[in-house]
């Protein structure tokens, strides 16, 4: 049996595939385990961290374009975290159809809160050198352009 060149690199593109999908899945069940005692999720989490970092309000679609996942539902994920008391909405001075989005001392102060989790992927770094770690950050910025 001859084995094709084009078809031996398509075995190995979808084997990458899937093992990015199976990472992934496996980095976002430890942390929605890790951040579920402190009742925030994952999504919210990430736009406080976002929030956290901007050195200005960030409208509604601002916020979405950062996320890690984007949410259609943005608007509604800014509702619950304002309801929480952990970030501020007001009507955009520029354009009133938009509304800007600041992080509360209250947010800030949860935020601290939670200890870093570095240390819930030792098990994944531990299986890999530093210079593997590296060239794999490399590799998927490259893939993300």
């Amino acid at each position: 049996m001859v084995i094709r060149k084009n078809d031996l690199r398509s075995k190995i593109n979808n084997s990458l595939i899937v093992g990015m999908m199976q990472a992934y899945r496996r980095i976002e069940t430890e942390l929605r385990n890790y951040l579920k005692p402190y009742g925030v999720s994952l999504q919210q989490y990430n736009v406080l961290k976002i929030l956290k970092g901007a050195d200005a309000p960030l409208s509604t679609s601002v916020i979405r374009d950062r996320m890690v996942q984007p949410m259609t539902d943005s608007s509604r994920l800014v509702d619950r975290l304002c309801t929480k008391g952990w970030v501020n909405r007001y009507a955009c001075s520029i354009d009133k159809r938009l509304v800007d989005v600041t992080i509360s001392k209250e947010g800030i102060e949860f935020l601290e809160s939670i200890p870093n989790f570095d240390s819930l992927f030792d098990s994944f770094y531990s299986k890999i050198s530093h210079n593997e770690v590296v060239e794999l950050n490399h590799l998927l910025n490259k893939m993300r352009v």
